[in-house]
This record gives structure tokens, sequence and C-alpha cells, in this order.
């Protein structure tokens, strides 16, 4: 199951430096992806996919149940 969070930026948020918006993303992430589309060599989206690793000792107790 994936849970999908769609945001459109307001006006503080989008006068923000894109690199800004990305280095928050990334700062707080622990293991995943941050992808920026560009268009007309134009920053318009920065997306983040975040992953939830379990440890090998979480993964067999779940395993069991």
């Amino acid at each position: 199951m994936s849970d999908s969070i769609i945001r459109t930026v307001g006006k503080d948020l989008a006068e923000t430096s894109w690199l800004d918006i990305v280095r928050r993303q990334v700062g707080g992430l622990q293991y995943g992806v941050v992808e920026i589309i560009v268009h007309d060599s134009r920053v318009t989206q920065i997306e983040k996919t975040e992953r939830l690793r379990l440890d090998r000792s979480t993964a067999e107790a779940h395993r069991r149940e």
C-alpha cells in the first residue's frame, strides 16, 4: 500500500529557492528518492518517495504472525 501526498506550494514557499526546498526534503529523509521535474529549463515539481526499512529481526517477527 502506498501513501501519496500532493501539495501545491503557497506564495511563501513559492518564493523560496527550489534548491532550499530540495534541501529540506532530503534533510528529512532517511531512505528514499527526491526527484526534480524540469519543464522549459525551470524546476516545476519536486517529488519525494520515502521508504521504511525494517531490520531483519522485525521482518522475521512479522512473518511468524
